[in-house]
């Protein structure tokens, strides 16, 4: 049911070539390539070259990672963005949802990231291009509900928004927040960490992780990206196992 990945961040120590070895060498099956290094914004001569040199391994090209942050960012700035999402054939990119959390966030900024997020929809739309927001603390986002919220605000159905389980936040609340979400899931970010930002083997949240996708195998949509983000140590030579253990783990 689920399509199983890697961001391309968490090897942002190597070129693209060793990334699609990794992946490819570890029986993954797509990547989400990030805007950081990779595949800088506007550039579609190394997006067209990451991505032929990404199905050539028999790999699929999951989703553009940028870092457009809508209603703070350039609006100018997105039209790299989305001229790379093309050369690379991703059919979705990954923005945030401004640079402040919900109740640090004025009414102006959060009109902002509204009206940005429809335009920035509309021009993607145009390519055949889908957009998620990252599901992360300090934007809007910084939660199941108050993603829910945004979502409906903008009111765009190529608009849904990437899942993971927040900081700190035990099992069943990260879980109750992916059943609020729904079909507004587009991707999943898959890691464990705990406590904070500490980076463990997959294994170490595997309660979470199995629930988590017997929950995604019974929404009934298309089948979802699951995406492997921060490997401990950002070591490729983990990445064979973490890759197993998410394979047995979506074995529900």
């Amino acid at each position: 049911m689920s399509r199983l990945g890697i961001c391309s961040v968490t090897l942002r120590h190597l070129d693209p070539a060793a990334v699609i070895s990794a992946v490819a060498g570890a029986g993954l099956e797509c990547v989400e390539w990030g805007g950081d290094v990779h595949v800088p914004p506007g550039d579609t001569t190394v997006a067209r070259a990451v991505r032929a040199a990404t199905l050539d391994a028999g790999l699929a090209v999951a989703s553009y990672g940028s870092y457009y942050r809508a209603g703070h960012t350039d609006p100018g700035e997105f039209d790299a963005v989305l001229r790379s999402a093309v050369a690379l054939g991703a059919p979705r990119v990954r923005i945030w949802a401004g640079v402040t959390g919900t109740d640090a966030t004025p009414p102006e900024g959060r009109r902002a990231v509204v009206e940005d997020t429809r335009r920035a929809a509309a021009l993607a739309a145009d390519a055949g291009v889908e957009l998620a927001y990252e599901f992360h603390r300090n934007t809007l986002t910084d939660g199941a509900a108050h993603t829910l919220r945004l979502l409906d605000e903008v009111g765009r159905a190529e608009v849904r928004t990437y899942w993971q389980p927040p900081v700190d936040l035990p099992d069943a609340e990260a879980l109750t927040g992916l059943d609020v979400l729904g079909d507004r899931v587009a991707a999943v970010h898959a890691f464990s960490w705990w406590p904070g930002t500490t980076r463990l083997p997959l294994t170490a949240r595997a309660p979470l992780w199995r629930r988590a996708f017997e929950r995604l195998s019974t929404e009934g949509a298309a089948p979802l990206d699951v995406l492997l983000e921060f490997v401990p140590g950002d070591d490729e030579r983990l990445l064979p196992r973490e890759a197993a253990t998410l394979r047995a783990l979506a074995a529900v």
